[in-house]
């Protein structure tokens, strides 16, 4: 025990200090290593017996999940025919495959009673020339367990499904998870195939949900629609703080409905609209906006079109406006 430290402790293995570096240095320690044991869990053939034993260790120091890829089930080969393995392999190139499920985060996530931030992408790293769709599919029972499994954590803070190839009726069901959960702050389903329905089901959450402060949609493909739903949310929602829907399709008339929305919004302090194929009329009118509510202390307009792109900065102390337009 010499060198250790004062008051440190040995325990099957690990130490535990009583300082605030040891403490957060085991912290790191105890969650990279749950995080490498669920990336590399193969459904139906790794035991699942070292993740429940190394969790009995850890379940109190691990507060973030960050998981960069989840590894599908092996398909069993041994009784495929010819014709069903040329199947497969066109299956390879076309997105068809037939699905693969991946780790249920129902088995751990209600035994961790801190875990405040849960990040996945269901993919494969580094797959190289084994490349197939199957393996960074999203299946349907797995966004059926995923959902169950954050309903029971009620003290999830933050939950964030990226590049995961999510589409409208998987979100949705997430969604509605979601609409009475307590603690839920930050909600990223950025980078995905959502489009209207889903828009609609944000708007649906934003209305009855009482604590969300961030949602993140960039990259996906809202529309008017979606767009519209979540403007007429807005009007009712006293949470909200920041609204990401950049890289989207909302278009002059989801643009204008939100502009509509920013004149009865008390809570919402950023918003990014860039690259949603909005007109110049409706990038004036986000300006104006900005200047008149002036109840904001910073906020952050990006509005893009095929003729400019406007930057409209509003600052409460000095109560300016900078405009940047660039013709593109």
């Amino acid at each position: 025990m010499k060198g250790i430290g004062r008051g440190a402790a040995k325990q099957d293995g690990l130490f535990v200090t009583q300082t605030n570096m040891g403490t957060v240095g085991n912290e790191c320690f105890l969650k990279r290593n749950m995080e490498d044991l669920i990336e590399n869990f193969v459904p139906e053939s790794t035991e699942i017996n070292e993740i429940t034993e190394t969790l009995e260790l850890s379940k109190d120091f691990i507060k973030r999940l960050r998981i960069k890829q989840l590894l599908p089930q092996i398909r069993d080969v041994s009784t495929t025919t010819p014709a069903e393995e040329e199947i497969s392999d066109q299956g390879s190139d076309t997105g068809t495959d037939d699905s693969l499920d991946h780790f249920d985060f129902g088995l751990i996530i209600n035994k961790l009673p801190k875990l405040s931030e849960l990040s996945i992408t269901y993919g494969v790293r580094n797959c190289g020339m084994n490349f197939e769709w199957s393996l960074f599919e999203f299946t349907q029972k797995d966004c059926s367990l995923l959902a169950k499994a954050v309903k029971s954590c009620p003290h999830l803070q933050i939950l964030r499904l990226q590049r995961c190839q999510i589409e409208d009726e998987k979100a949705r069901l997430i969604i509605s998870h979601l609409l009475d959960h307590p603690n839920l702050r930050v909600l990223d389903l950025s980078h995905n195939r959502v489009g209207d329905k889903t828009g609609r089901a944000v708007g649906k959450l934003l209305s009855v949900n009482n604590v969300l402060e961030e949602v993140t949609l960039c990259d996906n493909n809202i529309r008017a629609e979606g767009a519209s739903a979540i403007a007429f949310s807005l009007k009712k929602n006293s949470t909200l703080k920041v609204l990401n829907l950049k890289l989207n399709r909302i278009g002059d008339e989801g643009g204008r409905n939100i502009c509509q929305a920013l004149m009865r919004t008390k809570t919402l302090r950023s918003i990014d609209l860039s690259s949603n194929a909005l007109g110049e009329h409706v990038a004036a009118n986000l300006a104006r906006y900005s200047a008149i509510i002036s109840r904001w202390s910073t906020s952050l307009f990006r509005a893009t079109s095929s003729a400019l792109r406007v930057v409209v900065f509003f600052k409460r102390a000095s109560k300016t406006i900078r405009f940047s337009r660039n013709l593109i």
